[in-house]
């Protein structure tokens, strides 16, 4: 990634998340920054970043996504085979790297957002208060913001990308790993997809976990026309000591209501 790039995306990241942190007391998604880049000051990004963007539809496309709304059915799996089925909304802000999560239980309604790592409840009846599993909220918030907003992270300048040649595979399919480095990044390792370029697959550390999470990605679809690609079917398991699958922990079917420009 070239200097212009990285000097660009710093000030437009700095710019957003700090806006959208000074929002995190509202009560409603709305609050959550809907800002996106001047896409005429953001250089094209280079090598395996600019194939992962094109593949997901296009730097334009992505620079016009402010808020990204998701309506979903989600499979929560218990490791005696039982599940429990729920809805969730996500609203997703690519460029401030949060996203608010909402829903109604029969013990009432909650929102949460997730934003700079951390978790703040926005609306709970005071009953509903973790997920049907064993899953840290924080986690499933982290897995769910990173899998669907991939493109954008690929251009965040706290962390440092390299993209092993040598692809590896996994339950069939021919990724090549893209490791990260930096102050923000964890233990985060990206999967692009050797023959889609997609990066459709993310490991993910939590420290609440005592192993790291995977994330996949789905049946990627426009959000409208010429819009932005994501998934609409997302999955999340453990991931053992050689980064293979193992248990599934939740399947989230998801419709892309809306898109904020």
């Amino acid at each position: 990634m070239d200097d212009r790039l990285s000097e660009t995306m710093c000030l437009v990241l700095a710019a957003v998340l700090l806006l959208a942190g000074c929002e995190q007391s509202y009560e409603s998604s709305e609050s959550a920054s809907t800002l996106s880049p001047d896409l005429e000051s953001v250089p094209v990004p280079s090598g395996f970043a600019a194939e992962a963007i094109e593949a997901a539809g296009g730097l334009d496309a992505w620079a016009g996504a402010k808020e990204l709304r998701f309506d979903c059915v989600v499979t929560f799996y218990e490791p005696d085979g039982s599940f429990y089925l729920t809805e969730q909304r996500y609203d997703i802000y690519p460029w401030s790297n949060a996203v608010d999560i909402s829903g109604h239980e029969p013990k009432g309604e909650y929102a949460w957002r997730f934003f700079d790592g951390r978790l703040d409840v926005l609306r709970s009846a005071g009953q509903v208060q973790e997920l049907p599993i064993a899953l840290a909220r924080h986690c499933f918030a982290d897995a769910i913001l990173a899998i669907t907003t991939a493109p954008v992270r690929l251009l965040d300048t706290s962390a440092q990308f390299d993209r092993r040649d040598a692809a590896v595979k996994i339950q069939g399919q021919w990724y090549h790993p893209i490791n990260t480095a930096g102050e923000a990044s964890g233990e985060t390792v990206l999967y692009q997809d050797r023959d889609s370029l997609l990066v459709d697959m993310i490991r993910v550390a939590c420290a609440e976990a005592d192993r790291p999470l995977t994330v996949r990605g789905y049946d990627y679809q426009e959000t409208e026309k010429d819009g932005p690609l994501v998934p609409t079917r997302i999955e999340i398991f453990t991931t053992g000591a050689g980064g293979e699958l193992q248990k599934r922990l939740a399947k989230i079917d998801c419709h892309v209501a809306a898109q904020t420009k």
